[in-house]
């Protein structure tokens, strides 16, 4: 493997798991709850944000009584944990990607804004806590992506520079953070906004994941 690359950092929603359904219909059921007649298209924009950060985000545009962050946030989490022990499935090609990143010789890691809950729930869901060698959440950090700590913190877990890692997001405020690490970047965008424009600022895009073994290998040479 080349000496420029020696890491991949994976988001995880949306890239290990399909978990944005899960995440998109629990913020739409409980911030409209509080009042809030948020849609589909409304809440995609706040992927890849950490889960405080969107209830907040809401929060300072449609304000509702009794406010109260953590809880809100909370009841969100509870109900994508619940979704992802019963309907968790491995995105396309994810196992293969994890493979072809150990046959390889390339250390692996996971930099999300999902909390240590959420991690545990997936990792455990889809048996592949065994390939991670570092695990980092933006859960405890004073800002989440697009803010680009936790792929810092990732690459120096793993004892690797930042320019030596490729970062596979699905999230467009995820590519900011790995971007501002000065990480390469894979973009695999959720199938309805392939053709958004935004996607340029990736230095790869890939359909599925199951692609991702053939442009490392590439790399590579």
């Amino acid at each position: 493997m080349s000496t420029q690359i020696k890491a991949v950092i994976f988001d995880m929603d949306g890239i290990l798991i399909d978990s944005e359904p899960a995440w998109q219909l629990a913020e739409q059921t409980v911030l409209n709850s509080f009042g809030l007649n948020l849609t589909l298209e409304e809440v995609e924009q706040t992927t890849g944000l950490r889960i405080d950060q969107v209830v907040s985000y809401w929060y300072q545009r449609f304000p509702w009584p009794h406010y109260d962050n953590t809880v809100a946030a909370n009841k969100i989490v509870n109900e994508v944990i619940a979704q992802i022990n019963t309907k968790g499935e491995p995105m396309l090609g994810v196992i293969d990607s994890l493979e072809a990143c150990k046959r390889l010789g390339l250390k692996i890691g996971l930099a999300t804004s999902s909390s240590s809950r959420i991690i545990k729930a997936v990792l455990d869901k889809l048996a592949i806590g065994h390939y991670f060698e570092a695990l980092e959440s933006a859960e405890n950090l004073a800002y989440g992506k697009p803010h680009p700590e936790v792929y810092l913190n990732c690459a120096s877990a793993l004892g690797i520079a930042p320019s030596q890692c490729i970062a596979i997001e699905d999230s467009f405020n995820g590519l900011i953070a790995a971007r501002a690490a000065t990480m390469q970047t894979v973009a695999i965008p959720a199938p309805h906004t392939v053709n958004q424009a935004k996607w340029v600022i990736a230095h790869h895009k890939l359909a599925h994941a199951g692609l991702l073994p053939a442009l490392l290998g590439n790399l590579g040479r």
